[in-house]
């Protein structure tokens, strides 16, 4: 796999590989089932409410530092469902026409100066309270 480095110098490839690497292979799957057919925008942005609820349920009533049992024990589950989430929005974003690569950096940016490092650094307030 190529390194894929954006406009501003970042590395946007994870460790397995690209975000476009993982759509590719994630269209493959889909089509050699025959899914596409239920994969509108308003259908998987349901399911990706729904794997994130999946994801939120493991740390429902837990102890403020994560879920009980503890994190080490529970990090299959939680890897599992964290894929789910993943894979709904990266069905999402193909479904409805968005570059997710480009959308984050893009995002990024924009928080980049809704945020400036010396007026956000270790503060929750909105930017417009900054």
């Amino acid at each position: 796999m190529s390194e894929t480095i954006s406009a501003d110098g970042t590395n946007v490839e994870n460790s397995v590989g690209t975000v476009g690497e993982l759509r590719t292979r994630l269209r493959a799957f889909n089509a050699a089932r025959d899914w596409g057919q239920y994969h509108s925008p308003r259908n998987l942005a349901m399911a990706l409410s729904v794997e994130a609820g999946e994801l939120l349920e493991l740390y429902l009533w837990s102890a403020d530092d994560g879920p009980q049992p503890p994190v080490a024990e529970r990090l299959p589950k939680v890897a599992d469902e964290a894929a789910d989430v993943f894979i709904c929005l990266l069905n999402f974003c193909d479904a409805a026409g968005v570059d997710l690569t480009s959308a984050t950096l893009d995002k990024l940016r924009r928080n980049a100066e809704k945020y400036p490092v010396d007026r956000a650094r270790g503060r929750l307030e909105k930017s417009t309270e900054l």
